[in-house]
């Protein structure tokens, strides 16, 4: 059953309610009124001798994505992908005629294709004269590439060919066919695709997803953590799917009855187990809507250090330098106050950054008025409270450098209270809330990518506070969450809040209140509710087994 989104939109000023045909998860991915990629030359870095190759490796997506639905793949099964693919190929490459680079991780060398065996998608081919060899490795003379020629029956699959470039066009069709091919099977395919789900649509169950994955991961959408989870488990599928199918074939081609082959039988069928548990984590990290719900559950920070062994909490004062009049106040305000009754122990930092890392259970950070440039992301595992020491603007820390995260919250009870947080040029948010309780008051956040994102099961509490710049949503809420927004100020962004309520087999809706907060002066909507729908005798069924579980509360 395909799904379609059912968004609410609650301007700033008022409440409308739209049905959207699109899929919410669709994105652009490069402008389609473009005529498309003009293909251009690559020219060699190492062996001067070598002819330019066509360009192709820098093919938007939509480009791709044609190619796919439109021209090779359609609607077949995976069974049917070699098939279809020949076909293509047969339809637009140049069957001779053309020189190719064959590249291996082990030597380059110059050939001539003479024909191509379409239905094995290989390609046909003699040295080209004069002979041109290049090798990281060892020297390939004349003598051993026509042997190694002659082995492989002057065959080659097509993907290892880089077509070399021809100002007339003649060859520019044979260039991008042979890159759908290449990119097709580096990065689309698995060697698993065509025993799984063979009666369901290749095009729409695998290759968008993962074409969409692999483009939302070179545009820096994708949080590096999880581009290595994707990978890690790609290579565990991979390993344990050749296990399985050697072990599968030398059960096959036994006609005992042994002991042993029983165990083999036995093995067989934990490793498919393992097979598709990995097969369906995979699945929760190439779908968009799925992948931040299911995918990336865990976060690249620390784990919480608790209390100190001798259960001592520590006041950690911040200040890049300490005046008389400054030390001063704060031992009358903050580290000695009247109603305290016990002696502080307090560590001197200069780095906001070394200063967390420092904290246990139970510590307290007091930042003073500055402008701090740190080179990092804040891990906050344990409960801890950071303070500004003045106004928020008094007190400023800026992220330098490019990365995924800024803030990340894991603590069980963690408050940052009067400090500005500057953020530039990341993948997630300014602040992420993974588990546990967050509470932010006083602050402001200056974005550039999503504010504030609160994960399933976390909780934040943000009152007044300011947030603007995102260009995503200034604060995105996911299923399974709890969020309470007081008297904050949420504007100038793609989005004011984005409230993801789908899953609902897996997750309960997020709870969410939300008073006297003025959200205004953003490109879309106030708030923004992304909600599945569901046939109408799905409905029916639902309302017979659950009640309302959605609590939203709204006060302006």
């Amino acid at each position: 059953m395909k799904l379609k989104m059912l968004t609410r939109k609650f301007s700033s000023g008022r409440n409308e309610l739209f049905q959207e045909d699109d899929d919410d998860s669709c994105s652009d991915y490069g402008s389609r009124d473009k005529s498309g990629t003009i293909l251009g030359r690559i020219v060699p870095d190492g062996n001067v001798l070598f002819p330019d190759t066509f360009q192709t490796n820098h093919l938007l997506f939509y480009e791709r994505f044609k190619a796919y639905q439109d021209y090779i793949l359609a609607d077949c099964k995976a069974s049917e992908v070699k098939e279809f693919t020949a076909e293509y190929l047969e339809k637009v490459l140049e069957p001779s005629g053309w020189q190719a680079i064959w590249r291996t991780n082990v030597f380059e060398v110059l050939v001539e294709v003479v024909d191509v065996e379409y239905s094995t998608l290989k390609a046909v081919v003699r040295l080209s004269e004069p002979f041109l060899c290049d090798s990281h490795v060892s020297t390939f003379t004349l003598e051993c590439m026509q042997e190694l020629l002659e082995l492989k029956k002057h065959q080659l699959p097509v993907q290892e060919l880089w077509v070399v470039f021809d100002e007339s066009g003649e060859f520019d069709q044979t260039a991008l066919a042979i890159e759908h091919v290449r990119f097709f099977y580096q990065h689309i395919w698995r060697s698993w695709d065509e025993e799984d789900e063979d009666d369901f649509d290749y095009f729409v169950r695998c290759v968008e997803p993962r074409l969409r994955l692999h483009y939302d991961i070179l545009e820096d959408r994708v949080p590096s953590g999880l581009i290595a989870d994707y990978h890690n488990l790609l290579s565990q599928c991979e390993v344990l799917y050749r296990k399985f199918v050697n072990l599968r074939s030398g059960i096959s081609s036994s006609d005992s009855d042994s002991e042993a082959e029983n165990v083999s039988m036995v093995e067989g069928l934990k490793l498919y187990d393992e097979i598709e548990h990995l097969k369906q984590k995979l699945k929760l990290i190439e779908n968009p809507l799925l992948r931040y719900v299911f995918g990336y559950q865990k976060h690249t920070g620390l784990q919480a250090k608790g209390s100190r062994p001798m259960g001592t909490k520590i006041t950690h004062v911040v200040s890049s330098t300490i005046m008389a009049s400054l030390l001063e106040s704060l031992l009358r305000e903050k580290l000695c106050p009247e109603t305290c009754d016990e002696e502080l122990e307090i560590q001197f930092h200069s780095d906001p950054l070394t200063a967390v890392s420092a904290c246990y259970e139970g510590d307290t950070v007091i930042i003073c008025p500055g402008h701090y440039v740190v080179d990092g992301m804040f891990c906050i595992a344990d409960s801890i409270e950071l303070e500004g020491y003045g106004l928020p603007d008094d007190v400023v820390i800026e992220k330098r450098g490019k990365g995924d995260n800024f803030v990340d919250c894991t603590g069980a009870n963690i408050r940052l209270s009067s400090l500005k947080l500057v953020q530039h040029d990341a993948v997630e948010g300014i602040l992420s809330v993974h588990h546990g309780k967050t509470t932010l008051e006083n602050c402001v956040l200056q974005c550039e990518t999503t504010g504030v994102t609160v994960r399933t099961s976390a909780e934040l509490l943000m009152k007044n506070s300011d947030l603007y710049g995102a260009k995503g949503a200034g604060v995105e809420i996911y299923p399974g969450s709890t969020c309470t927004l007081l008297d904050n100020g949420i504007h100038h962004c793609k989005e004011g809040i984005l409230i993801k309520d789908f899953l609902d087999e897996h997750y309960d809706s997020p709870k969410i209140t939300m008073v006297n907060n003025v959200i205004h002066n953003n490109e879309g909507y106030g708030v923004v509710l992304v909600k599945p729908t569901v046939s109408s005798d799905v409905k029916d069924i639902a309302a017979k087994n659950s009640e309302g579980i959605f609590f939203f509360t709204l006060v302006t």
